[in-house]
């Protein structure tokens, strides 16, 4: 009969990581094939960005690396060492939320709130590059991230209100 403990990983597998997140500099222990996603949530408790489908397809994971929309679970932790990665925590903070937040909070674009972070980090990585994006330009960038609530009217009016937000500064 086989232990419990001898399936669980041994720490000889175990490498060190160093990840600098939400401006933060962290160095921690994970698995070589650790995604960041995985690293994120369960070691540094980051739960903006969540698990949706694991395959990089419905954009729940989204994080900033270098400031471009990145999918999270599908990314090799230990690729993205030194890199800068921003998630929804670290985009703006509850007693001064980034301009995307604030017209997402004002638009109520938010049903079940799975795929805000998504929604959220996509577009503002959208308006860093490109500050004025037609309609069609916002639902391209968006057409990634899956929704099934049926919020999409409010999602592309919180785009909207982010634009004209962000214009205004």
């Amino acid at each position: 009969m086989q232990s419990a403990m001898s399936s669980a990983p041994s720490t000889a597998a175990l490498m060190p990581i160093r990840l600098n997140v939400n401006a933060r500099t962290t160095t921690l222990q994970a698995l070589p094939n650790s995604t960041l996603l995985h690293v994120l949530r369960n070691q540094l408790s980051l739960n903006g960005p969540k698990y949706g489908c694991g395959l990089g397809q419905c954009g729940a994971c989204t994080v900033h690396v270098d400031g471009v929309a990145a999918r999270a679970c599908v990314i090799p932790a230990r690729h993205v060492q030194d890199r800068q990665i921003t998630t929804l925590e670290g985009l703006g903070r509850a007693d001064g939320p980034h301009p995307v937040q604030q017209a997402f909070v004002n638009a109520q674009a938010a049903q079940c709130g799975y795929c805000l972070n998504g929604m959220i980090m996509t577009t503002a990585a959208l308006l860093a590059q490109e500050p004025n994006p037609s309609a069609q330009r916002i639902r391209d960038a968006l057409s990634g991230n899956l929704c099934r609530c049926g919020t999409h009217i409010e999602i592309l009016e919180a785009v909207v209100q982010a634009t004209q937000a962000l214009s205004s500064s």
